[in-house]
């Protein structure tokens, strides 16, 4: 591993954490002492995700992190609840096991994600996802969030 400071080469690994989906590794660079972090993760067999006008591009994590965090801009959503939405997404697409996806299935499940991370995230990515062209598109979405969902409660009997 290149060390981030120097450039060299050589570089040790100090200590090794598994947590999850990576491992994170610490280094240090046996050249100018300098540390740093690497992490690995296991890479999947990620889709194309075919856009509106056609378009085929592989599915970014990097995008759905630009898009989950501008809607979560300065609310309180800590970046590992992101992190987690985000390995979340992206094994919920990798597991479906093909080869394309829509760009609307991905954004379905982005918009799931914030549901329950935060609403006023969720209705401000919706707000850019659904290109909203009125304000009652704007409140049905609201009102989506405020409808009571049914319970459905088991028979002791």
């Amino acid at each position: 591993m290149r060390c981030p400071k120097c450039s060299s080469d050589n570089s040790s690994v100090i200590d090794s954490r598994g947590d999850g989906d990576a491992i994170r590794r610490r280094r240090e660079c046996e050249d100018c002492q300098f540390r740093f972090n690497t992490y690995e993760r296991v890479e999947l067999a990620v889709p194309s995700v075919v856009k509106k006008d056609g378009r085929r591009e592989l599915f970014e994590r990097n995008k759905v992190r630009a898009g989950l965090m501008r809607a979560c801009e300065k609310r309180p959503v800590s970046i590992e609840k992101i992190e987690e939405t985000i390995e979340s997404i992206e094994r919920r697409v990798c597991e479906l096991g093909v080869k394309e996806i829509p760009s609307r299935e991905v954004g379905d499940m982005v918009m799931d994600a914030l549901k329950g991370l935060d609403t006023i995230a969720y209705v401000r990515f919706a707000s850019v996802y659904r290109e909203f062209s009125d304000v009652k598109q704007f409140v049905d979405a609201l009102e989506s969030l405020t409808r009571p969902r049914s319970i459905k409660v088991a028979n002791d009997s």
